[in-house]
């Protein structure tokens, strides 16, 4: 599979209804514009909605950081690039950069664990062979990238 690494294709502006009182786009819509990007990567890996319709597999978020990063305020251009970390037959890891897509400035970070749920029982499932390959090639297309800051990390005040 010769997937783009990084996968950079969702882009989206900021909404008036995004804004909070203090002028500039609320938490909760980061998660909104990030769950896009999912989506649109998700399909492009062949494991949209297509695909939950015909093998009666999704994938569910179970764990997820956010970083907040940069403010951003109505109408700003954002862009979204997305990285497939880690995949095995029940898990898949990826991690999602939003930028001002105009000045390239970092708004904020999404790490999220997905797990693969058969829809019958909306129970953790094992993917099937083909799909885990095709998880496993976008991992193995993004491997040479590096790393991103903020992978791992964790919630914690320093004492």
């Amino acid at each position: 599979m010769n997937f783009p690494a990084p996968f950079d294709r969702h882009r989206e502006r900021v909404r008036q209804e995004w804004l909070d009182y203090n002028g500039h786009m609320n938490v909760a819509y980061y998660v909104v514009v990030f769950d896009n990007a999912v989506d649109v990567l998700f399909e492009e890996m062949g494991f949209g909605r297509a695909w939950r319709d015909a093998a009666q597999r999704s994938f569910f978020a179970v764990e997820a950081h956010i970083r907040y990063l940069g403010e951003v305020k109505r109408d700003a251009p954002l862009a979204v690039e997305s990285r497939m970390l880690g995949a095995d037959a029940k898990r898949i890891h990826h991690f999602h950069i939003m930028r001002h897509a105009e000045t390239g400035a970092i708004a904020a970070t999404f790490e999220v664990l997905s797990l693969a749920v058969d829809m019958t029982t909306r129970k953790a499932g094992s993917l099937p062979k083909d799909d885990l390959h095709r998880a496993l090639d976008v991992v193995a297309a993004h491997a040479a990238l590096p790393v991103p800051d903020g992978v791992g990390r964790a919630v914690a005040m320093k004492r």
